[in-house]
């Protein structure tokens, strides 16, 4: 079995702001588009035309309803991709040492080369967060574009996860949790950001940001979250014809 690194230099992961995740996608089309023209072997996908396709994502949406206990319903939009937990099961499981965590920056990979399709690192993996390539017969994961975040040939700005360069509503972040200075460990600390199923005691790195409470849509007018204002009301003779007229109906 494949041992963890006792600790990592780095932590690099995502921070997903879920409150601003508008549920568009671009964000898996981006990881679909850059993870089959780049790093391994294409994400295939089988019968992509046909009645019951099928394929390799490692980065999926999922939209809930949820009801808080105060205030209205709202619709979360809920990313969801490896989060390279610092306690990975699908580490220590894998029987070729195929899936392993790196002591440099704690990026979790997958050695192709090495992976004989098993899928016991999927069947430990508690987030659902490895898929199997059928046509490749190995499993594919979230690499947090690991040859674009140390890629000199691209500007600096590209140097982040396609995820995070792609989200239109700014709603995916990258960086250090090692770093307390960083921009994801600030906002972590300041937004409350929490582990997706701490109870699994895998220490994910990557962090969500909760909702905030939405405004009941009956107190606002006009959306955006205004205040609703009263209508006001006509006085002297249109005032009392409306009156008589409301009478009548």
């Amino acid at each position: 079995m494949t041992t963890l690194p006792q600790s990592t230099a780095k932590k690099l992961g995502l921070v997903i702001d879920l409150d601003i995740c508008v549920g568009c996608h671009a964000c898996a089309v981006a990881c679909k588009e850059w993870n089959t023209g780049a790093y391994g072997a294409p994400l295939s996908d089988q019968d992509a035309y046909g009645a019951e396709p099928s394929g390799t994502w490692l980065n999926r949406v999922h939209s809930y309803e949820v009801k808080p206990k105060e205030g209205p319903a709202q619709i979360i939009h809920f990313p969801r991709s490896c989060l390279h937990c610092e306690d990975a099961p699908c580490v220590t499981v894998c029987p070729t040492g195929a899936s392993y965590k790196r002591a440099e920056d704690g990026i979790v990979l997958v050695n192709e080369d090495r992976c004989m399709g098993c899928g016991l690192c999927a069947w430990a993996c508690p987030y659902g967060a490895r898929e199997m390539d059928m046509d490749a017969g190995v499993m594919k994961k979230c690499t947090l574009c690991v040859d674009r975040i140390y890629n000199d040939n691209i500007p600096e700005e590209d140097r982040v996860p396609s995820c995070v360069r792609t989200c239109p509503a700014n709603a995916r972040h990258f960086g250090d949790f090692a770093d307390p200075d960083s921009a994801v460990s600030r906002m972590t600390a300041e937004r409350g950001g929490f582990d997706l199923m701490p109870d699994q005691k895998t220490r994910p790195v990557n962090k969500y940001l909760p909702p905030r409470p939405k405004t009941d849509a009956t107190q606002t007018a006009g959306g955006c979250g205004k205040p609703a204002t009263a209508t006001p009301q006509p006085g002297g003779l249109l005032g009392w014809l409306d009156r008589a007229l409301a009478v009548i109906d």
